[in-house]
């Protein structure tokens, strides 16, 4: 058996993800560019590391030689999916990530067909981006097989880590995503504002490019997909007036400026927050003839459920259970993965 190599394995939900992996007991190697960050997490936790670029490609390669499967956790992945992704097709290994970023998606389905002859898969979103949600659609899907339309919503107990929201403030020129009929659609930003359930009364939600517009159709053919965001009436207000100036957003001189606000946020929830805040979804599917199922889910704290979900992809990867190709986590283990994620409940709701 190879080992695991979780790249950039310092950053916020990298360290959540390398520690937990460790408790699990997976031979892990650490790796990321910094070597002054890498080597003292991989001391503390006494495995192997070894500093490695990105754009190092003989260097990239040396690092996955003997691996099974590489963690990929280094963001914005639109900026580093892509040398990762060859350097697994070079040195066939197993590539997993924890994006959500939808264009990531579409990237790695074009080198499907190659994984697939390779005996590799190529599996993004293995963290709250998209383990639980994409289980849910395919549960609500496993639940209604002719349900032509697909909404989830998610409610988190913290905001987005350093790292999440600097990805975030790179994408903003782009509005809103949803899929209709079957394509991608571009929507003004937060667009849609709705109330949802989660378990707790009505909270209100906005719409959001969430990375399951992509993934969820791959899980289910569902041709209508939309997701939204619990978030305070103010915020929701604040992110449509902000739409409103999406075509400013993308500027050379703002952009950076996002990022870099963005980049002052705290590294991400602390220890007390992990431990004990959850996070509640919502799902609904609807078919031709007006029938619905609705189902909510409950589960850790997003970044928590990040590490313990992409901890449990990599423990099933070691111990060979893997599809060869592009696939999506419920493509890849089913929907009752989610399940396997830690103090987890699933929830199925009576029409109505």
């Amino acid at each position: 058996m190879g080992d695991l190599v979780v790249y950039g394995a310092y950053g916020y939900s990298g360290e959540l993800i390398a520690r937990h992996a460790v408790e699990r007991g997976l031979p892990v190697r650490l790796s990321g560019r910094d070597e002054a960050r890498l080597r003292p997490l991989a001391e503390a936790l006494g495995v192997p590391a070894m500093a490695c670029a990105l754009d190092d490609a003989p260097a990239l390669r040396a690092l996955l030689a003997g691996a099974d499967a590489v963690l990929h956790c280094a963001g914005p992945f639109h900026r580093t999916w892509k040398a990762m992704a060859e350097a697994c097709l070079a040195t066939r290994t197993h590539y997993l990530d924890i994006t959500g970023e939808a264009d990531v998606y579409h990237g790695l389905m074009l080198h499907g067909r190659e994984a697939a002859a390779a005996g590799l898969m190529l599996l993004p979103g293995c963290g709250f981006d998209v383990v639980p949600s994409d289980c849910l659609a395919a549960h609500l899907h496993r639940r209604m097989p002719a349900a032509t339309r697909l909404t989830l919503a998610f409610q988190p107990s913290s905001g987005p880590s350093r790292g999440t929201a600097a990805t975030a403030a790179e994408h903003l020129h782009e509005g809103g995503l949803i899929r209709r009929g079957g394509e991608l659609v571009r929507v003004p930003m937060a667009d849609r504002i709705r109330e949802f359930d989660f378990g707790e009364g009505k909270r209100t939600t906005v719409r959001i490019p969430w990375g399951d517009v992509v993934t969820a159709f791959t899980s289910t053919g569902i041709p209508d997909i939309e997701v939204y965001m619990a978030t305070p009436p103010s915020v929701a207000r604040r992110m449509q007036r902000m739409g409103r100036l999406r075509p400013l957003l993308g500027l050379p001189l703002v952009r950076p400026l996002l990022v870099r606000a963005a980049r002052k946020r705290p590294a991400g929830p602390s220890a007390q927050k992990l431990a004990s805040d959850v996070t509640r979804l919502w799902g609904e599917v609807s078919d031709a003839e007006g029938r619905r199922a609705a189902t909510r889910m409950i589960g850790p704290q997003a970044y928590r459920w990040t590490a313990l979900a992409a901890v449990e992809i990599a423990r099933r990867v070691l111990a060979g259970e893997h599809r060869p190709g592009y696939q999506t986590p419920s493509t890849a283990y089913g929907a009752d993965l989610v399940l396997a994620t830690g103090p987890v409940e699933r929830i199925d709701l009576e029409p109505g």
